[in-house]
């Protein structure tokens, strides 16, 4: 079955350039030009992943970030932002985004970022297949479940963004190893190439607050000048 993309976009130059640029992903696309449109769509077409634009006629990209989430969080999210509005993609991430691009974009790194999002569905897929066998990583309180793709601790679910869930499950099966922004970027988000450090930058200060949040210790510790690494302990002795 062929990936889909629903772009949200109302400017139909960059979603034309768009749709051409995630053809040659051998992508297929649907484009709309508001929130509601989007919604209607959705009802109608299960999308691997939607491209969002946060400046949208009506109800506003994030908010329509907000409302899909709420109801589907495994959707995939990436959302499109100005260069220069840093508080947008902040935002962005905070309502269940998985990752952004910033206008202008190149090619090289709309592309980078779709494979990465694709490798993700597909995993996630793959993890709700019944024929998979249920398979769980316990650290101490923490419980991540690998076919529901839920984190527990103390039986509380901690809600992840479906990136999020897959930056923890890679600390989480080499504890107390520490990762350079670039192994996390090719490992979790399949960059081949560096440049992007300030996502996992993003989305490691996300992760670490929502697990301090939920379990009252710091897990997700930086190790300075060399990258950051899941500390085990901390959760044992908690």
């Amino acid at each position: 079955m062929q990936d889909k993309v629903l772009i949200v976009e109302d400017d139909h130059d960059i979603a034309g350039i768009l749709k051409v640029h995630l053809s040659e992903l051998s992508l297929d696309t649907d484009h709309v030009d508001s929130a509601e449109s989007a919604l209607h769509a959705m009802e109608q077409q299960k999308y691997a992943i939607l491209l969002l634009d946060i400046m949208l006629p009506g109800m506003d990209g994030l908010t329509l970030c907000r409302k899909i989430k709420d109801k589907s969080p495994e959707q995939s999210i990436l959302i499109l932002t100005s260069r220069s509005d840093e508080m947008d993609r902040i935002i962005g991430l905070e309502m269940g985004a998985d990752d952004y691009i910033t206008k202008p974009f190149s090619t090289r790194e709309l592309q980078a970022r779709i494979k990465a999002q694709l490798r993700h569905v597909h995993l996630l897929r793959e993890k709700h297949n019944p024929k998979v066998e249920i398979e769980s990583v316990y650290l101490g309180k923490l419980l991540i479940n690998l076919q529901s793709h839920q984190v527990f601790f103390e039986d509380d679910l901690i809600n992840l963004t479906s990136t999020e869930f897959d930056l923890l499950h890679f600390f989480a099966k080499q504890p107390n190893q520490v990762f350079s922004r670039t192994q996390l970027l090719d490992s979790v988000w399949g960059y081949q190439h560096s440049g992007y450090e300030h996502t996992v930058n993003s989305h490691i200060n996300r992760l670490r607050s929502k697990l301090e949040q939920a379990c009252n210790t710091q897990i997700i510790e930086t190790v300075w000048g060399v990258g950051y690494k899941l500390n085990s302990s901390n959760l044992i002795q908690h």
